[in-house]
């Protein structure tokens, strides 16, 4: 007589509008196929899921929680054998973190934050807004740059639709985060540096995403062109220095299943974190041989038995 041996079963997140998965995700399935683990995706607002019945959740293609951010903080609550977990959630999708990898040390880009609370008058707004250079407006709850744009400090049409921007973010009762505009990024764009399991797995540099005034982006998020990139040990070492302080401000069993740290060329040429992604963040796979099997080895550890 022979035993039928349950296969693991992991859900992978996501959203109504990418029922199926973000396409540099679906590939998961067949990896963790291949490695005993039966995954589906599962959108994370669909009442209808019984997340109790997997072994685990792994949060991925989630874009359209910011305009729900309560709820969805609720729901990773409610979920068990989260990866990465509920605290880590209500921690990171609040880029109030900025605050606390600036107090440890770690290069952030300065930024002034407006609390929809004091009821600001578009008068204050204006004379809290940078004097010089270009400026970036966005609100601590966001992804994908929905909800941002770049704005002209002495140029007095763009600074009228800053105020309108940061007023209109304000009135509907989200925070406002105010940033110097980095000129490298139009030169040198952005890099990514993704972990997977604690580890460096690999590195990429997008263009700049910000070319003007705030306008209402088409889909979940602003479309990104990426190219591989060859991560020096500076921007390595400044992307340790951030997760160590994520992971002291939200400590676990072991480290994060992933993350993206982003950063920019800052002052003097140090690389300076500009977002740090530890909930939904694109990890972009298909730039990066070995990194789907990295990652679905990963997953695969945490939910199969040892031995």
């Amino acid at each position: 007589m022979t035993t039928e041996t349950t296969r693991p079963r992991v859900a992978l997140a996501t959203c109504s509008v990418l029922p199926h998965l973000d396409p540099d995700d679906a590939p998961l399935i067949g990896a963790l196929a291949e490695r005993g683990v039966d995954a589906e995706p599962a959108v994370w607002d669909d009442e209808s899921v019984d997340w109790s019945g997997f072994d685990a959740v792994v949060l991925r293609s989630t874009w359209d929680y910011s305009a729900r951010r309560d709820d969805f903080v609720a729901w990773a609550a409610r979920v068990p054998h989260l990866l990465n977990p509920e605290p880590v959630v209500r921690w990171n999708t609040d880029k109030g973190y900025l605050r606390e990898l600036d107090a440890h040390g770690v290069p952030v880009i300065p930024t002034l934050w407006l609390d929809p609370e004091r009821n600001l008058s578009s008068r204050a707004i204006h004379t809290r807004l940078p004097a010089q250079g270009d400026f970036v407006i966005k609100p601590v709850v966001s992804a994908g740059a929905n909800d941002t744009g770049r704005y002209q400090s002495g140029e007095a049409y763009s600074r009228g639709l800053a105020i309108q921007h940061a007023k209109a973010l304000l009135v509907s009762g989200r925070q406002v985060m105010v940033q110097p505009y980095i000129r490298s990024v139009d030169t040198a764009g952005e890099t990514c540096i993704v972990f997977i399991d604690g580890e460096f797995s690999h590195a990429l540099r997008k263009n700049a995403l910000l070319t003007g005034p705030h306008r209402p982006t088409q889909g979940l998020y602003k479309q990104e062109e990426m190219r591989r990139h060859e991560a020096t040990e500076a921007e390595i070492d400044v992307a340790r220095r951030a997760l160590e302080v994520a992971a002291k401000a939200v400590p676990g069993d072991g480290p994060y299943l992933y993350a993206r740290v982003d950063l920019v060329v800052g002052d003097n040429d140090v690389p300076t974190v500009i977002e740090l992604e530890l909930t939904e963040p694109s990890l972009f796979f298909g730039f990066a041989p070995g990194a789907l099997d990295r990652f679905a080895d990963a997953v695969a550890a945490r939910v199969t038995p040892a031995g």
